[in-house]
């Protein structure tokens, strides 16, 4: 099963005003530093948006996986011990990643769900992941209830 990752009206936004502001500060640039250190701004962050940013999420027969540009993180199914959808009142705050630019990914913190890693392009296409060793992803995806119910149904996790 696969599902494709949908970037939001503002996610799709800000990251356009972000690209622009950024190479119009390159373009208007008149020192080499100034330069170089634009430069270097631009490489970081699209590369770590190629890396990070999810595309799709699928689950087969092992592992759920969210699928990103450069690479994709791969949940083992057996590793899961509980899987459940949410709402955005659940979401916390970023302390690294993106919090809109390319999508939301990295490290987040909230107070219902703690410290977790998210891959989602929406707030409101996102459902929770907890480990049995206590690792915690917010993953989102088109049909996130597809994703939920078919790990639920097929594997035998815990409904919380």
């Amino acid at each position: 099963m696969k599902q494709k990752v949908s970037l939001s009206l503002f996610s799709i936004t800000l990251s356009g005003i972000m690209m622009i502001i950024l190479l119009r500060a390159l373009y208007y640039s008149n020192s080499s530093v100034s330069i170089s250190i634009i430069s270097a701004i631009i490489i970081v962050w699209c590369g770590l948006a190629l890396y990070y940013m999810p595309l799709s999420v699928t689950v087969n027969d092992v592992d759920l996986c969210v699928n990103r540009t450069l690479c994709a993180k791969r949940i083992p199914l057996k590793e899961i011990g509980e899987i459940k959808r949410m709402t955005a009142s659940m979401l916390g705050w970023r302390f690294f990643g993106c919090d809109g630019c390319f999508g939301y990914w990295g490290w987040f913190k909230g107070k219902t769900l703690g410290k977790y890693f998210a891959y989602y392009g929406k707030e409101s296409d996102c459902f929770f992941v907890r480990l049995k060793d206590g690792r915690q992803y917010v993953l989102g995806c088109d049909n996130p209830d597809a994703i939920v119910n078919y790990i639920k149904s097929n594997f035998f996790l815990e409904t919380a």
